[in-house]
């Protein structure tokens, strides 16, 4: 009878290994298996990461749904595991990170299915994003909500300023210095998702200045970029050698930030980092490289002494005269601009069109003035106008071509802007002054709406550009689109 009683705890220990195994197995979301990957594939040094991050997606949704009916019909055979069988389904600390990356997408996925309205469910202490000017309101909420919930950024210590730890904060480059203070300094709301500890960082970020290199490496006239892509590449091999974190997934969770138009260049001293990390840019051109689902658009903002002009903190009523249709300033350079110049360049009082602004005439008055102000491109696609047209509520007209515009996965463009192809140049009197009077009041509406988008605070605030940038990386490491 002893021996029945034996070979019977036999059996049922062994079952219930079996069945702690397979719980076990649901609940894990096989990183560590997927972090295993081979470029074998594909180039030499391109990771086919949107296939790896769609079954890695795949996985963890099918445990998290296996996670949440388990724990029910499973509750009292785990409770009754011996202690040492429970330890042996502990997860990792990165299998644990992914679960939760699983939870956040299926509330997203959830938001974008969603017609519900947040403004129902909230108190009026919380901004709502609502109208047209976002693709799907309710899914940006709940995403930047799991963003805040969750999103945890590791930043590389390694280094030395000013050429890391460091960049421009008072000049046309300004939001690349911005961001890296920001991102180093953790005050305010950007706090929460700065770790010291990088086990537990969902993305690591490379604090290095590529405005800093050309200043302080770049031979000028020289056109010489070797010494910007050799410091990059000596960059990623300190922090691939001392830490395990890049060569686990060959950067996919790294990104870099960069405002001047060289970023692209410098980022190619690593090809990995080119193919495959995520790259914060200005330069957001896709003739050049820049790849929009993995690598996000950063606004360009000028800031002129590390501050935005008095005339744009306090744009002018809604019904204020705007007696010029149109206008635009600035120098003669990249292929759209001349085109733009000799057709318009002191041609019509309703298109102010001029290559350089007289002194004795203020460019933000102007601005303050026209319905629309022309952004066209320069020598790289990204201009600080657009910002600056938001800033002044006159609505951007953007003439360039090959442009990812930035925070374009949230916002709609078109319903706050303007854009006209660059063989519409010499019809752009005729086409702004068809716009309906209902429709440019929707755009003017639309871009007071999304200027709290493009506003850089010190400390950061809530839905901010500072955190607009961290939402479109955490767009990205999580590959969930919101329309």
């Amino acid at each position: 009878m002893r021996s029945n009683n034996h070979g019977y705890s036999v059996s049922l220990l062994s079952s219930l290994c079996v069945a702690s195994i397979i719980v076990f197995l649901m609940v894990s979301g096989h990183f560590c298996d997927l972090m295993s990957f081979s470029a074998s594939n594909s180039s030499q040094y391109s990771v086919p990461l949107l296939e790896l991050q769609e079954k890695l997606i795949k996985d963890n949704q099918v445990s998290a749904i296996h996670s949440t009916t388990s724990n029910i019909t499973t509750r009292n055979v785990i409770r009754n595991i011996p202690r040492n069988i429970k330890t042996r389904s502990k997860q990792s600390r990165e299998q644990e990170m992914e679960q939760g990356l699983a939870r956040a997408r299926a509330s997203i996925r959830r938001a974008v299915a969603s017609k519900r309205s947040l403004s129902s469910t909230l108190n009026s202490n919380h901004h709502v994003p609502s109208g047209l000017v976002y693709r799907n309101p309710t899914a940006f909420y709940q995403s930047y909500m799991e963003m805040e919930r969750r999103f945890k950024v590791h930043v590389y210590s390694e280094g030395e300023s000013p050429l890391t730890h460091d960049g421009p904060c008072k000049d046309i480059y300004s939001i690349e210095g911005r961001f890296i203070h920001e991102m180093e300094q953790g005050l305010g709301a950007a706090g929460r998702f700065k770790t010291k500890d990088p086990h537990r960082a969902h993305v690591h970020f490379m604090p290095f200045s590529v405005t800093w290199m050309v200043k302080y490496l770049y031979e000028p006239n020289s056109y010489n970029l070797t010494p910007l892509r050799q410091f990059v590449s000596d960059y990623v091999r300190v922090i691939s050698t001392k830490y395990p974190f890049w060569n686990r997934t060959h950067g996919a969770d790294h990104f870099m930030l960069a405002c001047h138009d060289w970023g692209p260049h410098a980022s190619q001293g690593n090809p990995f980092l080119y193919n495959t990390s995520i790259r914060v840019l200005c330069n957001a051109n896709t003739s050049e490289g820049f790849n929009p689902q993995k690598d996000v658009s950063l606004p360009e903002i000028h800031l002129y002494g590390g501050n935005v002009s008095a005339k744009l903190l306090t744009p002018p009523p809604a019904n204020a005269s705007r007696p010029y249709l149109a206008f635009f300033a600035g120098g003669v350079h990249g292929p759209i601009r001349p085109i733009l110049l000799n057709h318009w360049k002191n041609v019509d009082n309703d298109l102010q069109v001029y290559e350089y602004l007289p002194k004795e005439l203020d460019y933000y008055s102007f601005m303050l003035q026209s319905k629309f102000c022309l952004c066209p491109s320069g020598h790289e696609v990204a201009s600080p106008r657009i910002v600056e047209a938001i800033y002044a509520q006159c609505v951007p007209v953007i003439l360039s071509q090959d442009y990812v515009l930035p925070f374009n996965d949230v916002l709609k463009w078109e319903e706050f802007s303007i854009q006209v192809d660059v063989s519409d140049i010499p019809m752009l009197k005729k086409l702004l002054s068809a716009v309906p009077e209902e429709r440019y009041r929707r755009l003017k509406e639309g871009v007071r709406v999304v200027r709290r988008h493009f506003v850089s605070n010190h400390p950061p605030e809530r839905f901010d550009v500072f955190h607009m940038i961290l939402h479109s990386v955490w767009l990205r490491r999580i590959n969930v689109k919101l329309d």
